[in-house]
C-alpha cells in the first residue's frame, strides 16, 4: 500500500506537482518534465524557524519552494536584520550561490516548508541539454532583480503607509495567482516584526500603520489570515498597478 503524503509535501513525481495545475506557470513537454525530475536530487520537509541557507554558507543548495513561506535576509554585526524578500511556492532559490563561494544572505523558513532540491553543480548540463530551461532560469533571475528594484523603491521613497500598503497588495496578488486565496483571504504568517524588518520601519511605526489602514477599512488581519477589503484604495496608496499576469517558469 502506498503511503499517503501530507497535502503540502512534494510529490514523488513532477507530473503530480500541484503548482503546475494552478495555471500560473508555463507548461513544459513531458520529456522536459522528466529531465527536471532527473535533475532533482531529493525533497525536503523543514520546520518553521529552520535555516534553509545560512549567511556565508558554502555549497548552499538550489531548490524550488513547493509549499510554505520563507524569507531571505541579511544581518548586521549587532543583530539588526533586513528581510530582502519573502519566498512563496514556486520560487527558485539559491541561484546566487551558484556564482559565489559563499551565500551572501540567509534564508529562513517562516512556516513549515516542503522543498524540491536540485543538483547545484549541474547547471551547465541543464543549459546544454535543455537551452529553453536555461533561458527560463535567466528569466527568473531577471524577474527577481525586478522585485529587488521594487523593494528598493519602497524602502527609499515610499512613506510608512505606502510601504505597508504595497507589501499587503504585493503578497496577496502573488498568493492569488498560485491559487492560495480561499473565501477572499490568504494565510498570512508574518508578524509585525517581519513586516518591520522587510520595510525598514520601527516596530511601533509598523503597528500604528497597520492599525491605521485597518481602521480605514482597507484590510483585515485576523487569526493569521489577511483579507483585503478595499483593494482599489490600497493600490492607489501604494501606486500598485495590476498588469496581466505572465506565466512563469517552474523548475
Amino acid at each position: 500500500m502506498n503511503a499517503v503524503l501530507p497535502p503540502h509535501a512534494c510529490p514523488p513525481s513532477c507530473r503530480q506537482c500541484r503548482l503546475r495545475s494552478t495555471g500560473a506557470f508555463t507548461a513544459v513537454q513531458p520529456e522536459v518534465l522528466d529531465f527536471i525530475e532527473s535533475f532533482r536530487t531529493q525533497t525536503l520537509a523543514v520546520e518553521a524557524g529552520s535555516d534553509l541557507v545560512r549567511e556565508n554558507q558554502t555549497n548552499a543548495r538550489l531548490f524550488t519552494l513547493y509549499s510554505g513561506w520563507a524569507f531571505r535576509y541579511k544581518t548586521l554585526s549587532d543583530g539588526r536584520r533586513q528581510i530582502l524578500n519573502f519566498l512563496l511556492p514556486g520560487d527558485l532559490v539559491g541561484l546566487q550561490q551558484e556564482f559565489g563561494e559563499v551565500s551572501a544572505h540567509g534564508i529562513e523558513a517562516l512556516t513549515d516548508c516542503s522543498l524540491c532540491v536540485f543538483q547545484n553543480d549541474s547547471l551547465w548540463a541543464l543549459f546544454r541539454a535543455h537551452p529553453r530551461l536555461g533561458y527560463d532560469i535567466t528569466w527568473l533571475s531577471a524577474h527577481e532583480e525586478g522585485h529587488v528594484d521594487d523593494n528598493l523603491l519602497t524602502a527609499g521613497r515610499r512613506n510608512a503607509t505606502e510601504r505597508v500598503a504595497m507589501l499587503l497588495m504585493h503578497l496577496f496578488r502573488r498568493l492569488d495567482r498560485i491559487g492560495l486565496v480561499e473565501d477572499g483571504a490568504v494565510v498570512f504568517p508574518l508578524n509585525q516584526q517581519h513586516i518591520a524588518d522587510a520595510l525598514g520601519l520601527s516596530l511601533v511605526h509598523t503597528n500604528k500603520t497597520l492599525r491605521r489602514l485597518a481602521t480605514l477599512g482597507l484590510h483585515e488581519l485576523k487569526n493569521g489570515r489577511l483579507r483585503l477589503l478595499n483593494t482599489r484604495a490600497l493600490a492607489r496608496i501604494a501606486e500598485y498597478y495590476d498588469t496581466p499576469p505572465r506565466l512563469m517558469p517552474l523548475l
